[in-house]
């Protein structure tokens, strides 16, 4: 599975609604203040304060932050710690360091953030309702949990779309297949939709984070959504791939933009198909993936002994019963999922 950058998944946990840092955002945001707040400690940091005022042995909570930046000044936080160590500070960053912001308070968070690799947090005072954490040169705008959450929840339609569209996908290759009819471009669709629902999971997984505690619902009904699909492209690819190597499916797909995803001969170079219309021949192993209790084993050695889908398909139980591993018994409930796939194409 995709997955987003961790500085990113840090700094939006870190900040999530119902920890103590985004309680005291709300809490500024609600009396109107702003504020501005470094996280960290060190030398560096050290040097770029001035004037205000040390604390000592005051324990870090958000009504205490609320409160502090009533004050013009800045605050200081030992997250190491625990501890809220100055306030009413001046900050004095490097003028030189290049940044993008409007606002004296966002421009010296974001220098300052720059210069001492601390988090900072800048806060808007009212009117504007706007929190910025910077780190290591990102910005992340704090949203309000009700956005995160109509966020969230247009996500899940989507993503419930896009999954749809990827189980019709799959029917179709396994009515193909039992045809024996195959094309890239059967392969491919699937593997394209498969990634597409990567993508939005890992969009969702995103807002999760951001949301902490209050993701709920939508993070069980995300996650049963995304359940399986992994492994149905690794089996996918597994059939039909012509290269060999470690990379997975989502790897090999990474460079192509989620925009261009339905350009089947991109997704062919990029997975090492060369015609889309060509026909093909799985090997079997995404069919019996779907195997009730069929060891790996086992899977791995009917796919040896019959070299192509088509002839494990329609061998007899005593072929199946040739195969190592395949006693009597599996080889009677081989031959019964192979029928109802040739009955229903599909298991």
């Amino acid at each position: 599975m995709v997955s987003r950058a961790p500085d990113s998944n840090e700094v939006l946990r870190r900040f999530a609604p119902g920890t103590p840092l985004r309680i005291a955002v709300e809490l500024i945001h609600a009396q109107g203040t702003g504020a501005l707040i470094v996280i960290g400690s060190g030398p560096t940091l050290d040097t770029l304060c001035s004037g205000g005022f040390y604390l000592t042995d005051t324990s870090f909570t958000a009504q205490r932050i609320a409160e502090l930046s009533k004050m013009d000044g800045g605050i200081v936080i030992d997250d190491a710690r625990n501890l809220i160590t100055r306030a009413n500070v001046h900050f004095i960053p490097d003028p030189g360091i290049e940044t993008n912001e409007t606002g004296t308070r966002f421009r010296t968070a974001e220098r300052m953030a720059i210069q001492t690799g601390n988090d900072v947090l800048a806060v808007s005072e009212e009117g504007w309702r706007t929190a910025i954490v910077y780190r290591n040169g990102q910005r992340y705008e704090l949203a309000r949990p009700s956005d995160l959450l109509a966020s969230a929840n247009n996500s899940l339609n989507s993503l419930e779309r896009l999954r749809r569209r990827l189980q019709s996908a799959e029917d179709r290759l396994s009515r193909a297949e039992v045809d024996d009819v195959v094309s890239v471009r059967d392969v491919l669709t699937v593997l394209a939709r498969a990634t597409l629902v990567n993508r939005m999971y890992s969009e969702i997984e995103r807002t999760l984070v951001a949301l902490g505690g209050e993701a709920g619902l939508i993070s069980i009904q995300a996650t049963d959504l995304i359940e399986g699909v992994d492994e149905l492209a690794e089996n996918v690819f597994a059939d039909y791939r012509r290269r060999s190597g470690k990379k997975s499916v989502f790897e090999r797909l990474a460079n192509v933009p989620t925009d261009e995803l339905h350009d089947m001969a991109q997704l062919a170079s990029a997975l090492g198909f060369s015609d889309v219309d060509e026909g093909l021949e799985p090997r079997g192993l995404r069919a019996l993936s779907r195997v009730p209790r069929l060891p790996d084993s086992v899977r791995q050695s009917l796919v040896s002994h019959f070299r192509g889908f088509q002839r494990m398909l329609h061998a007899s139980v005593s072929d199946l019963e040739k195969v190592d591993g395949v006693g009597r018994a599996r080889a009677q409930q081989l031959r019964r999922f192979f029928d109802r796939m040739i009955d229903h194409g599909d298991a």
